[in-house]
């Protein structure tokens, strides 16, 4: 599903960025552009941000 119309970036590409590494919206936001022109995506970006965050495996809080 489409998140942000303005950059046509969908959720799928909102899961793999964390699934890289991002783990913040502005860290999304830096590699795919979310929420850079109306801003209206921020919210729900960062909602697939957070449930995608509490079902990825964080090994560097282990070590």
């Amino acid at each position: 599903m489409y998140v942000c119309l303005c950059n046509a970036i969908t959720d799928q590409q909102i899961k793999e960025a964390v699934s890289q590494g991002d783990y913040t919206l502005a860290d999304v936001k830096k590699r795919l552009g979310v929420a850079n022109q109306c801003g209206k995506c921020a919210k729900m970006a960062n909602n697939i941000i957070q449930t995608q965050l509490a079902f990825e495996p964080n090994f560097y809080e282990v070590a």
